[in-house]
């Protein structure tokens, strides 16, 4: 009887050592799981908050500025969109740094197929094309839809800061991005002790389409923000505070500028400014006599991210040196 006690009581003991431990090894389980849930990043964007894989290894862009934020803290996008106005490529001023990445289409018709193909961690929209294709990204992969959700925040020249520092967070990179700023601000500070102190620096910023010539505002957009505040030229007499105008060749005699920067399109652009050119009332302004006009490339383009700014600056420093 004794003995039989004996195993009884062993073999109680030896059972609530065992559930003991199963609750043990249950609980380091759920604090596991509840610590790796605390550590899924959770992004907040123009549709909402998204949850976001812990290592996000292959990110889709459909926005050449999301390609520039991506490339400048180290990451090189699995897809990105193509540009139709340059022959449906990778966006030039990014190309040698896009080789590899596949284009799935373009921001007005965004290949689908493609990018289920790459089968991506992340996707990386503006609102313009989530507007069309939202749903059907995320049943591909989680999507953040970035940009401006108020006016203030479109006009705010600055706001592409907030697109990079977003994307850094989703890669832990967040004081490279910080890093970035601060060395394009210092560039901008170089280049603005120059600019600023020259006699002559009425600059005008024109845009050379098919058939119209437009001149860009003081403000509203990062390039021109850019030149006339941050690198300190003065805008010429034809430039608006805030609305981009057309211009006719009658009043191009009063644009009164010491210098002329343009960006010429692609599609049409080529042909209508070698007809300007020919005019001679663009012959008579100052800054073509003087020599004093800059065709930039893709500049429009450029200003909304680090890379694409600091190449700007690099080529109004060597055009003003000359």
């Amino acid at each position: 009887m004794k003995l039989r006690t004996y195993t009884m009581f062993a073999l109680l003991t030896s059972i609530l050592l065992l559930v003991g431990c199963s609750e043990t090894q249950s609980s380091t389980n759920d604090q596991e799981e509840t610590e790796q849930t605390t550590e899924a990043k959770m992004i907040s964007h123009l549709k909402g908050e998204t949850e976001i894989p812990e290592n996000v290894e292959k990110v889709v862009a459909l926005r050449p500025s999301y390609f520039d934020h991506l490339l400048t803290i180290g990451v090189k996008p699995a897809g990105v969109t193509a540009q139709a106005q340059y022959g449906g490529d990778y966006i030039p001023y990014l190309s040698d740094q896009l080789q590899g990445a596949e284009i799935v289409g373009s921001a007005a018709e965004v290949n689908l197929e493609k990018i289920l193909e790459i089968n991506p961690d992340l996707i990386l929209v503006d609102d313009y094309t989530a507007s069309q294709v939202y749903e059907d990204l995320e049943k591909i992969a989680p999507t953040i839809v970035l940009g401006a959700s108020s006016d203030e925040e479109r006009n705010d020249p600055d706001f592409w800061q907030q697109d990079l520092m977003k994307i850094a967070k989703i890669f832990d990179k967040e004081d490279l991005a910080k890093q970035k700023i601060a060395n394009l601000e210092e560039k901008v500070a170089k280049a603005n002790e120059k600019i600023s102190n020259m006699d002559d620096n009425e600059l005008a910023f024109l845009r050379i389409r098919e058939k119209l010539i437009q001149i860009y505002p003081e403000t509203t957009h990062p390039m021109v923000s850019m030149l006339y505040h941050d690198l300190g030229f003065e805008p010429a007499d034809l430039t608006a505070p805030k609305e981009r105008g057309d211009l006719s060749m009658e009043v191009i005699p009063e644009l009164g500028a010491d210098h002329i920067f343009l960006q010429v399109d692609s599609s049409g652009g080529p042909e209508n400014y070698s007809s300007i050119q020919d005019s001679n009332l663009w012959k008579g302004l100052e800054a073509v006599e003087n020599e004093n006009v800059l065709k930039t490339d893709f500049w429009i383009y450029k200003a909304w991210g680090a890379i694409g700014r600091a190449q700007m600056i690099d080529e109004a420093m060597e055009y003003v040196n000359e």
